[in-house]
């Protein structure tokens, strides 16, 4: 143990049984914080246009670190680096066909990570799922993240980012991985 790192694949008290205890000074290491939530009910967007998905329903929230009823948006109070998930299902409403669909993370206001979705012309549909994943850096301060999302159906009309009322198509999550 050279450079303070002990690897065992097992510990046990001298008898075999029993309580260890962890002394002071002693980092444990944990997936917190970590939330998911998803979009209780459909959301409308407007044409062709980036809008915060704001999911209003979580799953769990080990820090009480996103906040779903005003900002939609995830401010961890721990520093590192944080694996982050998101998924939408774009919804050209009605009779309309998709044109595309477009999903992005943003952190502090911008695009940190996006994935887009172009519908064939042949085998046009008026829905899309999409999903994004990222491993981003947070200072546990000032960082925070968002999901937005940009439908744009055939039509100039409506799109709308499909609810999540038991299969949780629209979903967002994130989760610290390391230091």
């Amino acid at each position: 143990m050279a450079n303070g790192i002990l690897k065992v694949g097992e510990i046990t008290t001298s008898s075999g049984s029993g309580n260890i205890t962890i002394g002071s000074g002693v980092t444990l290491l944990s997936n917190t914080p970590a939330f998911e939530a998803f979009l209780s009910s459909d959301q409308n967007l407007s044409d062709s246009t980036y809008t915060k998905i704001q999911f209003d329903t979580k799953v769990f929230d080990t820090n009480n670190c996103y906040d779903n009823t005003t900002n939609y948006r995830f401010l961890p109070t721990v520093a590192g680096k944080y694996s982050v998930y998101g998924a939408v299902e774009g919804d050209a409403a009605g009779t309309n066909t998709m044109f595309r669909v477009i999903l992005a993370i943003y952190k502090n206001g911008s695009s940190v990570a996006r994935i887009y979705h172009y519908p064939s012309t042949t085998a046009p549909s008026n829905n899309q799922s999409l999903n994004v994943s990222r491993t981003i850096d947070m200072n546990g301060t000032s960082d925070y993240l968002e999901i937005f999302a940009f439908v744009d159906p055939t039509s100039s009309n409506q799109g709308r980012v499909d609810s999540s009322s038991s299969d949780l198509r629209t979903y967002f999550g994130a989760y610290r991985i390391g230091a």
